[in-house]
């Protein structure tokens, strides 16, 4: 299982439900890694996107305590015994963990790659990723050379766990 997310230099990911920066190549990375696959999030993030749809080209998957939960397009699952039992369908290496803090905390050590883009600056947020640079589980195994976005550096990164 993987993960994607994009973090800032304080492994920062968001703040009152929306992403801290929307960043062209970002979403083109996030769109091209996970179009055709399964991605995996809860109910908040489903809800974060344009018009609360789920994403095309992809099984949606959606864990929520909300037992009356329901959204055209996506599967609904309540526990994670539920989630583990949906997970179980499909290749693991094709499965995403797409957000949000939560869901990133609670599936992190099923899954054996991260991809990570790292923003080299410092938002205001509420939400946080683990910082992979700080847990030996995790090593650094690829990084792009440096992108910009106006003002902003930004790396493409891939850790895997070891």
């Amino acid at each position: 299982m993987n993960i994607i997310v994009a973090v800032d230099k304080n492994w920062a990911i968001g703040k009152n439900n929306q992403l801290l920066v929307s960043i062209p190549d970002d979403m083109k990375f996030f769109r091209e890694t996970t179009s055709g696959k399964v991605v995996v999030m809860g109910r908040k993030t489903l809800e974060s996107f344009p018009g609360g749809r789920p994403l095309k080209n992809r099984v949606n998957i959606v864990l929520t305590h909300d037992m009356t939960y329901a959204k055209e397009g996506a599967i609904i699952v309540h526990t994670k015994d539920e989630l583990d039992k949906e997970l179980a369908k499909y290749n693991k290496e094709d499965i995403f963990v797409i957000g949000g803090g939560s869901i990133y905390k609670m599936l992190l050590d099923e899954c054996s790659k991260a991809y990570v883009t790292y923003v080299d600056y410092a938002y205001d947020a509420d939400t946080y990723f683990p910082n992979l640079e700080e847990n030996p589980d995790w090593k650094l195994a690829q990084e792009s050379e440096e992108q910009t976005y106006y003002d902003l550096e930004f790396y493409f990164r891939t850790y895997v766990k070891q």
